[in-house]
């Protein structure tokens, strides 16, 4: 596919890191000069120098041509000009980078009548993330699929866990363990996928998936679901920070939020009622000191510097905070963050990135049985991926058992009728079920990649 990205930032960057790693036909815009130079040093993508809501520069750039455009520069207005000019242009499809909560009302009109097919607004995305984090506290990570009927919910293995040290095929039988399917772990610094002769051992960071009711059954059976969240303190008060403290207080959870710019804080107040907003600066530890730190069940830092969310993170974790989670967009902070103890981090970059790319995806192989769903596990390590199965694909009605299943990819979840399925040998797939596959690898847009009779 001929995909057209407008703005070399971080997230266009890494959008066309990933699409030129997939095999597509990329062309990037941008009109700063030093930053396409990196991007054409390091990737094997065509560079063009200028404005993206320019016509002519969208002639030269090939729109007229291109399968899907991405708009991604830091201007909404421009996002929403370039998708208008470049679909009147003859592009496919667009897509616009819309994040100002302004434009959140009115967003369906607004893609309606500029002929935009799908819009992506970060900062929301990554607050109802957070959120998932916290209606989880012993989570490192949760993903809902299947329109929320399976959950992907990552945890630390502890010592004294009843999962440790037996193979999982003999977890059921001899604990009645609630049945739960472990879809990765995570152990010094590799992701696996576990079959039946695997055991757990402590300090691997492990994702299981089921239903919520099993879920939480689970998670009950372990221990670990009796920390409620009731107290979250919030540093920045930037738009994560709004989205979700529109998000998390209603639900009955005291909102605190450090924003150092006191004009800001006061429009917050104002704009958030229910939160109690406070003018500082979220890193100065007698601050957070004097706003009760260690009272509460959740800190979160949303600053705009990583190093910042990382140190006042740490600090947060040394004063006894049972639930810190980081926001951080460097990939290469990754694994050191998670050997100092920080094991929830969220990047809006690539929150941003896997929406996108599922969508791409799916016109890329709008013939085939297409990704409807892509969810990144493990900081991009692995993907999880629905398909909905179609009646004349090979597979149908044939035992699991007697199916090859891709290397390093597992069918992890099928969803019929509304009924939640942990598949082993014996099951099938039948049309219409939505499937749901964990792989190791990237770039798989079919189904019929996977599953082979």
């Amino acid at each position: 596919m001929r995909v057209l990205v407008i703005g070399d930032g971080k997230v266009g960057h890494t959008l066309v890191e990933h699409l030129a790693r997939e095999g597509h036909d990329v062309v990037i815009v941008d009109s700063n000069d030093e930053v396409l130079e990196r991007t054409q040093d390091t990737l094997d993508v065509l560079c063009i120098r200028g404005n993206g809501a320019n016509a002519q520069t969208l002639m030269d750039a090939g729109a007229k041509k291109a399968d899907v455009l991405i708009a991604a520069t830091a201007s909404d207005e421009t996002n929403m000009l370039c998708c208008l000019i470049a679909k009147r242009m003859g592009a496919k499809y667009t897509i616009a980078r819309i994040r100002d909560p302004e434009y959140n009302e009115s967003l369906s009109m607004l893609r309606h009548e500029l002929d935009i097919d799908m819009s992506i607004n970060p900062e929301r995305a990554t607050a109802v993330e957070i959120s998932r984090l916290l209606r989880f506290p012993f989570a490192t990570n949760v993903e809902s699929l299947a329109r929320g009927r399976v959950e992907v919910v990552a945890f630390r293995a502890q010592e004294g866990d009843p999962i440790i040290g037996l193979p999982l095929r003999d977890l059921v039988r001899l604990h009645n363990i609630p049945q739960v399917l472990y879809a990765l772990v995570e152990r010094d610094g590799n992701v696996m996928i576990p079959y039946g002769n695997f055991s757990i051992r402590p300090g691997d960071r492990v994702h299981v998936a089921a239903d919520a009711v099993t879920i939480t059954n689970y998670f009950r059976y372990l221990g670990k679901s009796s920390v409620k969240i009731k107290n979250v303190m919030l540093m920045g008060g930037g738009r994560i920070s709004y989205y979700l403290a529109k998000i998390i207080a209603p639900m009955g959870i005291r909102v605190s939020m450090i924003e150092i710019d006191q004009k800001k804080a006061e429009r917050l107040s104002v704009s958030l009622p229910d939160v109690n907003v406070i003018g500082g600066d979220g890193t100065d530890q007698e601050l957070l000191e004097q706003e009760g730190l260690r009272q509460m069940d959740a800190f979160v830092t949303l600053s705009d510097r990583d190093e910042e969310n990382l140190m006042t993170g740490l600090y947060a974790v040394k004063q006894g905070v049972p639930k810190v989670i980081v926001k951080n967009n460097r990939v290469a902070y990754a694994d050191l963050i998670n050997a100092l103890g920080l094991d929830s981090v969220v990047s809006p970059r690539y929150i941003t990135c896997a929406n996108i790319l599922r969508y791409v995806r799916a016109r890329a192989n709008s013939e085939g049985t297409k990704v409807e769903k892509l969810h990144r596990l493990v900081g991009g390590k692995a993907e999880a991926l629905e398909f909905t199965a179609r009646a004349n694909d090979p597979y149908i009605g044939v035992a699991l058992k007697d199916l090859q299943v891709r290397k390093d990819s597992l069918v992890a979840v099928i969803v019929r009728n509304r009924q939640v399925i942990v598949p082993f040998g014996n099951d099938h797939i039948e049309a219409g079920d939505t499937v749901i596959i964990i792989s190791c690898v990237s770039g798989i847009g079919d189904l019929n990649e996977v599953i082979r009779k």
